[in-house]
């Protein structure tokens, strides 16, 4: 087994998110008014790797995640590796997809291990916080007042804008090199035979 970072692992070339797990980005730097900033997310990556990589596992899939990785309980020595790690405070229950390592978390947080009490930011909420200033910052190329996204498809042959509040409005990225651009107003993008996204 290969580790890539604090909850993902490499068998062959298969990429295994481990399942009910999050652990800070690679990026990720941890503190509070009390602690210092330190790379925590850099640590992790390193412990993880000091404890584990190299060893064999077995590892049972239980899911597909969106970015095509296999999500999967794995297992180095008979013990299961995400219990491991949370109990060990190198990484976080991810209750949003399952609550089973919340004991071991509540242990964790009880001894004071690893990640506990160092102003560590959960890594699902350091992710929001990244998108939300890519997004400002792709915003702030917006001519003022012209927030509304004309998109091209890839293929070329549908032209759709997204509105602010649009499920996709935040993932879309506007290339003015490849014809895409901004609209102030919805009657200026449909004058301009561009329709609007379904959701």
């Amino acid at each position: 087994m290969r580790v890539i970072d604090g909850d993902t692992v490499a068998i062959g070339e298969t990429r295994i998110r481990l399942h009910g797990i999050d652990a800070p980005e690679n990026g990720q730097f941890c503190g509070n008014r009390t602690a210092p900033m330190w790379p925590c997310g850099s640590w992790i990556t390193g412990e993880v790797r000091a404890r584990f990589d190299g060893r064999n596992a077995r590892c049972a899939a239980v899911d597909m995640d969106k970015y095509g990785r296999t999500v999967a309980r794995c297992a180095v020595a008979g013990e299961d590796l995400g219990a491991a790690l949370v109990r060990g405070g190198l990484a976080f229950a991810y209750v949003r997809y399952s609550p089973d390592y919340l004991p071991q978390q509540a242990e964790a947080a009880r001894r004071g291990a690893g990640l506990h009490g160092a102003g560590v930011e959960s890594p699902a909420d350091f992710r929001k916080a990244t998108r939300r200033g890519h997004d400002a910052q792709h915003l702030a190329s917006a001519p003022e007042g012209c927030v509304i996204k004309g998109n091209i498809s890839n293929r070329g042959d549908a032209h759709i804008y997204h509105m602010p509040g649009q499920a996709w409005y935040g993932a879309t990225r506007i290339n003015l090199a490849k014809g895409e651009r901004w609209f102030c107003s919805e009657a200026e993008a449909q004058d301009a035979g561009w329709r609007r996204a379904h959701h």
